[in-house]
């Protein structure tokens, strides 16, 4: 796969979409505005949190009124999504990073490889999870960061750090819970090490674990073969999608529904 497909990013053609974007004056027009953001929303830590004030006009219970929380999210979003960071793509198999945290509110993990941030993740708590104890939220988000990257961590060498002490020696440990000896087996799959970070270390899973969360996205696996014109048609196909007529028509859909991910293989 060539060096360009590396990492995805955000098209001039969009950010100037975005840029012109008007005030948002129905709860359609702010489905098809965080449908666009919310396809990027892997470029922007804290995503839920900010579009909170705009996703709750979404609500049928909710009445639309615009005030400015709405205003300074919808402007938020876009500042954000002008200045969008890029996150690359995994460059092998190796040397591979987790970040997880939790909090009462959430779980939070970043994967890495190298320096380079892979992606972010973090859900809500559901609601029995809000009476577990603090070694059992820290541990669920080690396995919640395992699930959902499995594809990447399964059958590798990597690391996973997290800021409960204790934790590093789970493996050891002879006191465990039903929950926590499920959890272990699933562990047990994986070659990695567990490792202590401090929470202030550890700022990006942290801040993640702490937001509130829309309704989690449902996936489903998908494999590609890359083939060497996808470059040229991804590229193609965005400056199409960007167009006011066409960005709009795509991209007003509920965001509840399930959204595909895609594994790229080289």
């Amino acid at each position: 796969m060539s060096n360009d497909l590396r990492s995805w990013f955000v098209t001039s053609q969009t950010i100037e979409a975005i840029k012109d974007w008007d005030t948002l004056k129905t709860p359609t027009e702010i489905r098809s505005f965080l449908g666009l953001a919310g396809y990027y929303r892997r470029f922007i830590s804290n995503f839920s949190k900010i579009a909170l004030p705009l996703t709750k006009l979404t609500q049928k219970s909710e009445p639309f009124v615009w005030e400015q929380k709405q205003e300074d999210a919808f402007q938020t979003l876009k500042q954000k999504l002008c200045d969008a960071p890029i996150l690359s793509l995994p460059d092998g198999c190796d040397d591979f990073v987790v970040y997880c945290d939790a909090s009462h509110q959430g779980l939070g993990c970043v994967l890495m490889q190298r320096d380079k941030v892979i992606a972010y993740a973090s859900r809500q708590l559901k609601i029995h999870e809000k009476n577990y104890t603090t070694p059992d939220l820290e541990l669920g988000a080690v396995i919640f960061a395992l699930k959902i990257w499995r594809h990447y961590l399964y059958g590798t060498k990597f690391t996973i750090f997290i800021d409960h002490k204790s934790l590093q020696h789970i493996f050891d440990q002879k006191e465990l819970n039903m929950r926590q000896r499920r959890w272990v087996e699933l562990l047990n799959d994986y070659d990695c090490v567990i490792k202590y970070h401090p929470g202030k270390a550890n700022i990006v899973a942290d801040a993640l674990s702490l937001k509130e969360r829309v309704k989690t996205l449902r996936v489903r696996a998908m494999g590609m073969t890359v083939q060497k014109s996808l470059h040229d048609n991804i590229l193609q196909a965005q400056q199409e999608a960007v167009e006011r007529g066409n960005l709009k028509k795509e991209l007003d859909y509920d965001l509840t529904d399930p959204a595909p991910a895609t594994t790229f293989r080289e």
